[in-house]
């Protein structure tokens, strides 16, 4: 028993040794202290609505997108860069858009309103129309210099809301008739032809009168052929006028050959007698 003694002993302490061993590289780890992360400031909007962030070391477009909640291609569009831009510790990285940070506004004077001033009343303008209807003798309905004014046709000029309505009766000639300071507005222009004309243009026509505007219309008519058939023909009246007087002529010379036949007549019975 006594021999065994020293052999427990030294398996006694191998025991001890090992058991200590495991011990000494069970405990650091266990003692170690927990990961302490580096808190970074929740970034604020700025006074221009944009939020900040300033890189630190070691900080890359992943892990700043990783940590507020981003894609790397938001930081990229916002920045207007790309996965190769270098980031620069300190550098300004956009992170989006906010409120403006709150400020509270320093009382000052109350601005004094500006007094309101009359607004000027717009003066109404006017233009001048001139209208000429005009005998159509060829019928083309398009006026030629030599197509004078009809007598007695009556114009019409009227303005949509009623507050304008002027007659005229057309004379002979070759000028129109002009309505001068005309109010602007919307108009109704029409003309009435006198009897036994036919109108060869329209008779009625919607005008616009603007301020200063010159405006000219034509309305043209031709004579009816009932007209045309009772109106004295001005060739024939001259033509018939040259017969008669020559007709008279003729007549004069008759008698008188008839005078001076008789004569002779008269004379030779005379001289037969004697």
């Amino acid at each position: 028993m006594a021999r065994r003694t020293p052999q427990r002993l030294l398996a006694g302490l191998g025991l001890a040794g090992l058991i200590g061993l495991l011990l000494s590289l069970v405990l650091p780890t266990l003692a170690a202290p927990q990961v302490q992360f580096t808190p970074f400031p929740t970034p604020t909007p700025g006074l221009d609505g944009r939020i900040i962030y300033i890189v630190q070391p070691n900080d890359s477009w992943w892990l700043i997108a990783a940590r507020f909640n981003l894609k790397p291609e938001q930081l990229y569009e916002l920045n207007n860069a790309t996965s190769e831009t270098i980031l620069a510790v300190g550098k300004e990285v956009l992170l989006g858009f906010g409120g403006p940070a709150e400020v509270t506004p320093t009382a000052g004077p109350t601005p004094t309103p500006a007094p309101l001033l009359p607004t000027p009343t717009p003066r109404p303008g006017s233009g001048t129309l001139c209208v000429l209807v005009y005998d159509d003798t060829n019928g083309d309905s398009l006026r030629q210099e030599e197509e004078v004014s009809i007598p007695e046709g009556a114009i019409s000029v009227t303005d949509r809301a009623g507050k304008v309505s002027l007659t005229q009766t057309t004379s002979s000639g070759s000028d129109p008739y002009c309505f001068e300071d005309l109010p602007e507005g919307e108009y109704n222009v029409s003309v009435a032809v006198p009897d036994g004309y036919n109108p060869t243009t329209v008779l009625n026509y919607a005008l616009l009168v603007e301020p200063g505007s010159e405006t000219y219309l034509d309305f043209g008519a031709q004579l009816s052929s009932a007209a045309l058939a009772e109106a004295p023909d001005a060739t024939g009246s001259s033509r018939s006028l040259l017969f008669g007087i020559f007709g008279a002529l003729l007549l004069f010379a008759g008698i008188g050959l008839g005078v001076y036949a008789g004569w002779i007549g008269r004379a030779k019975s005379r001289g037969a007698a004697e």
